[in-house]
């Protein structure tokens, strides 16, 4: 049976290919404390179809929860989805499909590339088995034709020798080799939508910016969705379309990459755009003062107001909603007009 290619994928670009509402994921503390944390606070968010969208934020902010629940892979009992909704194609709920339906869904429409490729990987099998085991159950093929797919897919990751390295196990493998093995895997069945959890994470710079022309040359070349989580401003400025900030749990600002990371809309990411542009007039990296809140000790009003330099009284009090500030673009603050100002 042949691997599938793009060309054979229906022209379904018609509306959002997933589309996420309200999202929220809470999180049972340990011990005798019975009591729930909000981790993630009614996120919504919408991938297009062929387009790549970064998720950026500290860590704590949310991130990779929001990834586990789509994946419908969050810890248990410990966390929970409580609410939201996450439609592919406007018809399939992932976070509400059976198990039987997730488990012809994920892999095959929408698969993950995570952040530690060693622990991803099965260090008792070698690497090609590992890919051509997703062919044999999800496409039905003999032992025979899923290794030759499995080779096949790791040719197209450009590991070195395919051929004879699918015999190999995962510890024989460098990081970006390893990195790479695992986006064959996530790659093979010719999912939809691609969700990449700070996938070069502990690589070199050299070896980071291979890996994330790798992800965005198989984004492009499918047409797949990509979702790209982060908390490196650079790696959103050079491979996404679209950029969803998040901060403790909740989106503070979304949008066109280049639009929200050249003109903020929210005291956050101006923090965020600042932390990488050089350093200051006194030689020192400009940094966001402050340290991400406790979700179980929110203070009152906007998350971020402790540390925001632009803080006004109503921000202590009032929880900001997310409004539109331009055409695709949306934020969640009380001072957005004198942010946008003040960026010109």
């Amino acid at each position: 049976m042949p691997v599938s290619t793009v060309s054979e994928r229906p022209d379904l670009d018609t509306g959002p290919l997933l589309r996420v509402r309200d999202l929220a994921v809470e999180f049972r503390r340990g011990g005798t404390d019975t009591s729930t944390v909000r981790a993630v606070n009614g996120v919504s968010l919408e991938l297009a179809p062929a387009t790549a969208l970064g998720i950026l934020g500290e860590s704590g902010s949310g991130k990779s929860v929001t990834a586990k629940a789509l994946m419908g892979i969050l810890p248990v009992p410990a966390a929970r989805v409580t609410g939201g909704s996450a439609l592919l194609r406007g018809q399939l709920d992932l976070l509400s499909m059976d198990e039987r339906t997730r488990r012809r869904t994920i892999g095959s429409r929408v698969a993950m590339v995570f952040q530690d490729a060693l622990t991803a990987l099965n260090p008792v099998h070698p690497v090609g088995r590992q890919i051509a085991e997703l062919y044999r159950v999800h496409r039905g093929m003999s032992r025979g034709a899923a290794r030759q797919a499995a080779v096949r897919m790791m040719d197209r990751v450009r590991i070195p020798d395919a051929a004879r390295r699918a015999g190999d196990y995962p510890h024989q493998f460098s990081g970006g080799m390893r990195q790479r093995i695992v986006i064959a895997m996530a790659l093979a069945l010719d999912p939809e939508v691609l969700i990449a959890d700070e996938p070069t994470t502990a690589l070199d710079v050299t070896v980071q910016a291979q890996i994330l022309d790798l992800l965005r040359e198989q984004q492009q070349e499918r047409r797949m969705g990509l979702i790209l989580i982060t908390h490196d401003i650079s790696v959103v400025s050079e491979v996404t379309d679209e950029v969803a900030v998040m901060y403790a749990g909740r989106l503070v600002e979304q949008g066109p990459t280049g639009q929200v990371l050249t003109r903020p809309a929210h005291p956050y990411t101006v923090g965020l755009s600042r932390s990488v542009a050089g350093a200051g007039p006194d030689g020192r990296l400009p940094a966001i003062p402050g340290a991400p809140p406790d979700l179980a000790l929110l203070p009152g009003g906007c998350s971020f107001a402790p540390r925001c330099a632009q803080v006004r009284d109503r921000c202590l009090t009032e929880v900001p909603v997310s409004l539109p500030v331009g055409p695709g673009r949306r934020a969640a603050c009380h001072v957005t007009e004198e942010v946008l100002v003040g960026g010109r």
